[in-house]
């Protein structure tokens, strides 16, 4: 094949429709190992930040968008003819829920139809946005075809969903296996040759519809697996018990367990997402998922439940929720990342402010954000914005908050164990508890020798 030659000479042409957190990597990636690639997206403001060499992805640097702009292996465009001009069309586009946890395809759709009146045969086409099995050959399939051209017999059509996981440096689309399937074995052929270029492994599948139902197990256990652990840690506050020292000691097991922690709720663009596109699938063949559904409810209601123990250690301090003075640590949907997707803390924030709370927040990486309350802006963690606060709620444990500064306050709440973890409480617990036992029994015994002397 003419293709599979050139991709094995760095020779091929790459488009990446969409420059978000998975298409913006990607690109990059193929740049920095020698294709040309064009970064095809609408958003102007983004368009001109490439152009200029930054980045406003927190995994990619601004040196890297500088070195491939620079060598000019990279082009970002609004312009659609750059993807007749490629060999191979990458599509990173969103695939949110509607407001009724209903798929949204609407940019998979718009970005096949762009594709398909720039589609030429010889073309390899990848659909890498998260979506329910059949996504590839009944959606995207059945719209590039309005080219005229068909699938397997004039072009390639093959599936391989991201797996990026923002703010982890340890693996990366290089080192973190990548799933792919075509629609003919010389689609999954094509492939598994082009991302061979840059991940270290590639595994194929028989299918486009195995490829997109692995993306969805994959995070759907995620998600049954945090709500259980949320559900367990409601359990263990009711008895008594540590939920943070049940994990940590249940994880000293080398085998058959692995550890999934509590928190307000679920947040980003795939856990709380995909398990609603299985839902959707599931309910096309008349199947009720229990699991999944189970862990929506736990999940769904975790921000109100953090509200409510917020007003239980507010009124045992004798001061109601409402008027109130919350300051909110940490609004990205996880530690180290500037993303707010989703994130359960801003739904927190939301059940505060209806409660009748004054709510700031603080975020070393989210310096504002909007939602249905308003324009929030993070406030600098000084000492008199903790001292005026009745309570300091932990949403987000970002490495590099100052935790040491909430010692002085009057009341914190932490979601996320932040201020005990790896069990450090415990540990010193333990040493404390040692040195006294060590010194009452050196006492005993000089005691003893004295009396016996």
């Amino acid at each position: 094949m003419v293709l599979l030659e050139k991709i094995a000479k760095r020779q091929a042409k790459l488009a990446v429709i969409g420059l978000g957190y998975v298409g913006l990597p990607l690109a990059v990636e193929f740049a920095r190992a020698g294709l040309k690639v064009a970064g095809v997206d609408i958003d102007g403001q983004k368009l001109l930040m490439l152009q200029a060499g930054e980045s406003y992805i927190k995994d990619v640097s601004s040196g890297s968008v500088a070195e491939i702009i620079n060598s000019e292996r990279f082009i970002p465009t609004s312009n659609p003819k750059y993807l007749n001009l490629s060999d191979i069309i990458a599509i990173c586009v969103p695939t949110p829920c509607s407001h009724g946890n209903e798929p949204d395809l609407s940019f998979i759709e718009a970005a096949a139809k762009m594709a398909a009146s720039q589609l030429k045969p010889g073309h390899l086409v990848i659909l890498e946005s998260t979506s329910f099995p059949g996504t590839t050959e009944e959606i995207l399939q059945p719209i590039l075809e309005t080219s005229g051209l068909k699938a397997g017999r004039d072009f390639f059509l093959a599936f391989s969903p991201e797996r990026i996981d923002p703010g982890n440096a340890e693996f990366t689309l290089r080192n973190t296996p990548k799933i792919v399937a075509g629609t003919t074995p010389e689609a999954t052929a094509l492939a598994e040759a082009f991302y061979s270029v840059v991940a270290e492994e590639v595994h194929t599948v028989s299918s486009p519809r195995t490829a997109e139902m692995t993306k969805l197990y994959e995070n759907t256990f995620r998600h049954i697996n945090i709500g259980f652990a949320n559900e367990m840690a409601m359990l263990c506050e009711k008895m008594g018990i540590n939920i943070w020292e049940v994990i940590q000691a249940a994880s000293t097991k080398p085998f058959g367990f692995m550890p999934f922690y509590p928190g307000p709720g679920v947040g980003g663009h795939c856990i709380p997402v995909d398990p609603q596109y299985l839902l959707f699938k599931a309910r096309q063949h008349n199947f009720n998922l229990r699991f999944v559904e189970l862990a929506n409810d736990v999940n769904e209601h975790m921000p109100e439940k953090i509200v409510d123990k917020v007003a239980y250690a507010l009124d045992e301090q004798g001061k109601p929720l409402k008027g109130s003075n919350l300051l909110v640590l940490g609004v990205a949907y996880k530690k180290d990342i500037d993303d707010v997707r989703e994130s359960p803390a801003i739904r927190v924030i939301e059940n505060l402010v209806a409660r009748g709370a004054r709510v700031h927040y603080h975020d070393p990486h989210v310096y504002s954000f909007e939602n249905g309350c308003g324009r929030f802006d993070s406030v600098d963690l000084t000492d008199d914005e903790l001292k005026q606060s009745d309570c300091v709620l932990i949403c987000t444990d970002h490495s590099d908050l100052p935790y040491e500064k909430l010692e002085g306050c009057a009341l914190v709440v932490d979601t996320r164990n932040a201020l005990q973890r790896t069990g450090n409480g415990h540990e010193q617990h333990k040493r404390e508890t040692l040195e006294r036992l060590l010194e009452a029994a050196l006492h005993d015994a000089e005691r003893r020798y004295g009396a016996s002397a």
